[in-house]
């Protein structure tokens, strides 16, 4: 293994210690610079285009704002927390609802995530190895950015808890933690917000929780183990105060048990494998487009269990040949990434949503950027020992092929990033635009309640700031997901709600279809794909 070496220098200038980045880290605070400022003109410019479910959480930050409400899950379910609403309310207090003042403290949250895995890289690794994980993961497919930057709950701050985690773990085992109790404290308080937050991380805080184990050993039954208790207990206070109140089923467990156990057809395990491995692995890692992987863009899902089973080889090796706590760390910490990302594969092939619907639920793999640093370790040390001769024959083939499988990462990805940047990206522009067009012009018309689908609903109330609220029908124009009930109780005593529905949908047709001869003299307005009505009498048909 490489040696890592010292993260920065010190020289003494004019009788003051000033830290000196050396190149490795120089290089990947530039590539770290450019990945955060290609986000940041995304996020400017709504790019990924807004839906209703990153609506949902603007407008409980708006409510927080306001203090009129205090949500702990996100409105309409008991198991998705809102860390991401509370850390954009201060900003929605001065903007008012803003995409980009949304979407800000995520893309905070991102830059965090590349600084601490730089940080744990090094530790682990070593220093241009670090750079190279950075400089992948400044790069960004659009299945990737919209895990990166918009507010949909969960996957950012749970990154960013894990690896200060580990990170703890890591200095602990090296005795550079001053305040060891304090520390294992504030580790307990990240796990207990990572798990309110987003119960997929699960998998990674347990096995955090093992390294720590293997750390502190003794040390947990003291003091130490009733600051983890104590941390891990305010950290989780809020899912468990909102669990004690729910009516009976409504609790985190009973809800994602109806989740996990839906009734559906059963895919074979060769469909959850091919939509699990060869079409998720690859979005999640950046390495396709939204609209799918080709042929070959699928070598990497391939590659990925090999490559865990690889890394798991070495890292097992590499704790036998070292002493000590503070060396034997650093295959303890690849071991932890190894299994985290195991078993967070493991339960997403296992699940449905693997072979139904790859393209839309690979969101679920975005967790795996974590143990980049672990899985591609085999690949950099047999490029290292290749490009040094320090190696045999063998070994500089071997070497040479995993030189080329970085290389084929990289330039996929920079490929991949490139095409959104420049033509994946326009699609999205118009949509926001066709949105924003619709808001303002059912807000010119008049109209204060409307009713309409689900993906049109919460995204129209954000875009005008609860000036117009909206009440959520399914394509038989009955009563469809509201996430916001007080919504549809508004809705429910309008004296006339107007209807906002995606032209020639089944929404829409079956309004006019109830409108009969009326349906063009009600119609208002066609905006951006959709129809706006304002009939004379309210049609409700469910009551």
């Amino acid at each position: 293994m490489v040696v890592p070496q010292a993260e920065s220098r010190a020289e003494r200038r004019r009788g003051r210690w000033q830290p000196r980045l050396d190149r490795p880290a120089l290089v990947a605070l530039i590539l770290g610079v450019l990945g955060v400022g290609y986000r940041l003109y995304l996020v400017l410019h709504t790019v990924p285009v807004a839906n209703s479910d990153e609506a949902t959480f603007g407008l409980a930050a708006l409510h927080i704002a306001q203090g009129r409400e205090h949500p702990v899950f996100l409105y309409g379910q008991r198991y998705m927390g809102m860390l991401q609403s509370y850390l954009a309310a201060p900003l929605l207090a001065v903007t008012g609802p803003s995409w980009p003042a949304l979407r800000l403290p995520v893309l905070a949250l991102y830059a965090l995530f590349l600084w601490l895995i730089h940080r744990l890289t090094r530790r682990i690794g070593s220093p241009w190895f670090a750079t190279t994980i950075v400089g992948l993961l400044a790069l960004g497919s659009e299945r990737v950015i919209r895990d990166q930057v918009t507010t949909v709950g969960g996957r950012p701050e749970v990154k960013v808890a894990v690896l200060v985690m580990l990170l703890i773990v890591v200095g602990l085992a090296r005795g550079t933690v001053r305040h060891r109790r304090w520390a294992v404290g504030g580790f307990g308080l990240l796990a207990g917000l990572a798990l309110w937050s987003d119960w997929l991380i699960a998998p990674y805080l347990a096995v955090a929780g093992a390294a720590l184990l293997w750390v502190l050993r003794r040390e947990l039954l003291g003091g130490a183990g009733l600051l983890l208790l104590v941390g891990f207990g305010v950290g989780i206070a809020p899912m468990i105060r909102d669990n004690l109140v729910a009516p009976a089923g409504q609790d985190s467990l009973s809800v994602l048990g109806r989740i996990s156990g839906a009734q559906g057809p059963s895919p074979t395990w060769g469909q959850r494998l091919d939509g699990g491995l060869l079409e998720g692995v690859p979005l999640a890692a950046g390495l396709c487009p939204m609209t799918g992987c080709a042929g070959w863009q699928e070598w990497f899902g391939l590659l990925y269990p090999v490559l865990l089973v690889v890394a798991a080889v070495l890292a097992g090796l590499a704790y036998r040949r070292r002493v000590g706590q503070g060396e034997r760390v650093v295959a303890v910490v690849h071991l932890a990434l190894l299994v985290g990302a195991a078993a967070t594969l493991l339960a997403y092939v296992r699940s449905s949503l693997a072979a139904t619907d790859p393209l839309g639920n690979a969101r679920y793999l975005s967790v795996l950027q974590l143990s980049l640093p672990a899985v591609l370790w085999p690949l950099w040390v047999a490029a290292v020992a290749c490009a040094r001769g320090t190696v045999g024959a063998a070994g500089r083939l071997v070497g040479a092929l995993a030189t080329a499988l970085l290389a084929a990462l990289a330039a996929t990805s920079l490929v991949v990033t490139v095409l959104f940047a420049t033509v994946g990206a326009a699609p999205g522009r118009v949509q926001e635009r066709q949105s924003r067009q619709l808001a303002d012009t059912v807000r010119a018309a008049g109209l204060r309640e409307v009713y309409g689908e689900y993906w049109t609903c919460n995204r129209l109330v954000f875009n005008t700031g609860e000036q117009v609220v909206c009440g959520v029908l399914d394509g038989d124009l009955h009563p469809g997901q509201n996430r916001y009930p007080a919504y549809w109780w508004r809705l429910a005593r309008a004296t006339r709600p107007g209807y906002v529905l995606e032209a020639g949908g089944s929404a829409d047709r079956r309004l006019r279809e109830l409108l009969g001869d009326g349906a063009d003299a009600a119609l208002l307005a066609e905006v951006g794909g959709f129809r706006v009505y304002h009939p004379p009498t309210p049609l409700r048909p469910w009551r």
